[in-house]
Formats: C-alpha cells, structure tokens, sequence
C-alpha cells in the first residue's frame, strides 16, 4: 500500500489493569506478537512517521518493539502529572499535516481498515461505531454528517440516552488542531485526567468540521480484560487461517489449528486438525499430521505426525517423522523415524532408518554434545546414542545397544547387550514367599 502523507500516533502508555498482569497490556501476545507489534505493523503500511507514547513499563516495551520494527519514534508520558489520553499528547510532535491517533490495545486494525481515515478532508475525522446496545458508552450527537458533541451516559438525557452511536476511540486530526487545542487541555474533572476527547468540544465551539467516520467493531475492537485478549485473539487466528488456504493450503478442521502470525507456508501444504505452528517457521510442499507442534522449525517435503513434536531449529527435508516423535536442534535430510523417539542436537543424513525407542542422549546435566549419524544407517529399536558420538555411513545398531564410541565406522554393526540369564522356575519361588 502507497505510504501517505500522515503521521501516526499510538497511545500505549497505560497500566491496563483490568488485565489482572504484571505484564504491561500492550505486550500481551495475539498470535505470536504483541499487540502493540499488530498495531505498528499495521500503521508501517500507510506511514512512515510513527510515534509510540509509553509509560508503564516504556523501558520493556520500547527494547520489545525495537526488537521488531525501526525507524519508530518513542515519547514518554510524564504521566504523573498529564495522565489520560490528552496528557499522553503533550509532547508529541508529528511531521505531517494529519495525524492518525491510535490506540495501543487495538490489535485487530489493518492498513485497509484506516482508509476511510485517509480519504476524508476534515479538521476531526473522529471514528464512530453503531451499536444494537450502547450500555456503558458515550454517545455521539450527529446532525448533518457533521459530529455535535459527545455526552457521557449519566450525563444524558432521555432523547440522548436513545441515540446507538458511540465513540470508537480512533481520531484524525488536522495538526493545527493538535498544536492549538492540547495545551489548552485541563484536567478540571473527577479523574483529574487530561482527555483527548476535550479537543471536540473545544474545536466545536470555534466552528471546525468534526467528521464521523462508522468503522467495524471488529477492526477496532478493544482488549481490556483477558477475555478480550481471547476474542481477539480467535479473530486474529481465523484471518491468518483463511489468508493460507486462500494461499492454497488444506486445512482440516480449521477452527482446530493455531497458527502463529510468523508462519509460511510455500506450495502444496497438508495441516490436520489440532495442529500448532508457531514462531519462525516455514512449511514448504509437507503435511503435518493431526495434533502435532511444530516450533520454530523448517519443514521441506516432508511430513510429520499424527502427535509429533518438532521443537526450535528443527530442520527436516524429505523426511517422514512419524507418532510421537520429538525432534529439536536437528537437521534431518531423507530419514525415516517411525515412531517413539528423540533427536536432539544432531544431524542425520539420507537414507537413514531410526527404530522404535530411539534416544540422543545429549545431555549430560551440564553440557549439550552433538550426535552426527551419516548415510543409510540403520538403527534398531531401543537404542541410545551418548552424545558425542558420530556414526559414519552404511552402519547398523542393533536393537538395545547403548552406544558409548566416539565413532563408529563405515560398514560395521553396533551392538551392545548384556547377556540373557535364564533362572529355571524364579517366578514359582518368588511369588510362593507371598
């Protein structure tokens, strides 16, 4: 989308307290990122001149978001003495002419969901919603497309109390509004907060055009509460889910899959039901079975599952990884592993068979150590492989061995069992002593 001419505000200052957290609201997650991060990179596509303002914790939410994004401006509210929405302007300085003023606990607002904000030629575009219930909110008062005043319910008459548009929280102002009005701004009520809503009034009674604009509620729905965080976030996964199979992906049982913001998917691509695929991860041409988690990792014609479990910087080509089965830290590249067994810090070449039961044993309680098995070996059920330990090409293990070796050489069989000792009639005296 073309960049405009506008400037882009997100107030994520508050502590957020109805979220019962420690942590601070704009950094609750949304499908992998925080929300702030849903907003920002939403604002990136329209504008480039972006200021966040914080407050609570702005040291963890600044480093959080520079961790992602750059090129964005942080204010920081002195929010003991210019609380509220109004305060968290004071000292905001936006380049453009118009400045779109968001909030930070709205994550579900895309590019297109902020055109109407950019088509419309006013001193206030202010963004309204149309509620069957308006319980709870303020009212906006419209006469001839033009916004009249916004009273608070308990502040309303009965003819007021019947009108269903309320305020959205979203504003375009001109930036000639903001640099008149927000220091005219009081906190001269029973919050004894500075509101951005004052500026309407204001800007009302000196004759400006204060504009609606009806926006959906589900572009620009707030998360006050961790409900809303999970409504949110079932929003947030179906248009991840439906930009995907639009993609081309089948998905069974759709409404069963979580899939992070962070995930690609390229080609013919397979995803069963009760599947979660989160962080980095990138499913080219594969098919993950039913209940399997797949975690930062690649997968590349290849399948996995049904109850596989792929943890971080697992990396698996032409491989089938079969019931429960747990890889992490591998690379895998044409290998069989069935069913039953761990891979963990190792590399594993084509051709390979891992049996039943199979473990890596790469750690030691202190260290992790690599386990490297080479071409088309064949390893039997039941079988530990001390880290380090390297196994060249064209070796079999047989099933129960523990193998210890720093390296097994080509064309040689591994095998390692203690000798089977039968005691004639044990289980008759055994159990006569009972």
């Amino acid at each position: 989308m073309k960049k405009n001419n506008i400037s882009i505000i997100i107030l994520a200052a508050g502590k957020g307290s109805r979220m019962k957290s420690n942590k601070a609201k704009v950094l609750h997650e949304i499908s992998g990122k925080p929300m702030l991060y849903h907003i920002i990179k939403a604002s990136q596509e329209i504008s480039d001149d972006i200021t966040v303002v914080i407050a609570h914790q702005k040291e963890a939410v600044q480093a959080t978001m520079e961790s992602y994004f750059d090129n964005i401006n942080f204010v920081v509210q002195d929010a003991d003495n210019y609380p509220g929405t109004g305060g968290a302007m004071k000292n905001v300085h936006p380049k453009n002419n118009k400045v779109l003023v968001l909030n930070g606990d709205m994550p579900l607002i895309t590019a297109d969901a902020l055109k109407g904000f950019l088509e419309i030629d006013a001193d206030i575009i202010m963004s309204i919603f149309d509620l069957e219930d308006p319980s709870g909110y303020g009212r906006v008062v419209i006469q001839d497309n033009h916004v009249q005043y916004i009273v608070e319910q308990k502040d309303a008459n009965e003819a007021e109390l019947n009108v269903t548009t309320v305020n959205a929280g979203i504003y375009a102002f001109s930036k000639e509004v903001i640099e008149k009005y927000i220091p005219l701004l009081s906190n001269d009520n029973a919050q004894e907060e500075y509101y951005l809503t004052d500026v309407i009034a204001m800007a009302k009674k000196d004759g400006l055009t204060i504009v609606p604009l009806l926006v959906d509620e589900e572009h620009f729905k707030g998360v006050n509460s961790k409900k809303d965080l999970a409504e949110s976030e079932e929003i947030m996964q179906d248009r991840i889910r439906t930009k995907w199979m639009q993609a081309g992906v089948i998905m069974q049982l759709p409404s069963t899959i979580y899939i992070e913001e962070s995930v690609v998917f390229e080609g013919e691509c397979i995803v069963e039901n009760g599947c979660r695929i989160t962080g980095e991860s990138k499913i080219v041409n594969s098919h993950i079975k039913a209940h399997s988690v797949v975690e930062d990792s690649v997968m590349i014609n290849s399948d996995c599952g049904p109850m596989a479990h792929l943890r971080p910087l697992s990396h698996i080509t032409d491989t089938h990884i079969g019931n429960f089965v747990e890889t992490k830290k591998s690379t895998l590249h044409g290998v069989k592993a069935g069913h039953l067994s761990y891979i963990g810090d190792a590399e594993v070449d084509e051709g390979t068979n891992i049996g039943a039961g199979t473990i890596t044993c790469n750690y030691d309680g202190i260290n992790k150590y690599k386990t490297l098995i080479g071409k088309n070996v064949f390893i039997g059920s039941d079988t530990q492989l001390v880290a380090p330990v390297t196994i060249e090409d064209d070796v079999m293990i047989a099933a129960g061995s523990t193998v210890t070796s720093g390296t097994i050489k080509s064309g040689n069989l591994a095998i390692s069992r203690v000798k089977l000792r039968l005691i004639k009639d044990f289980y008759y005296k055994f159990f006569s002593k009972k």
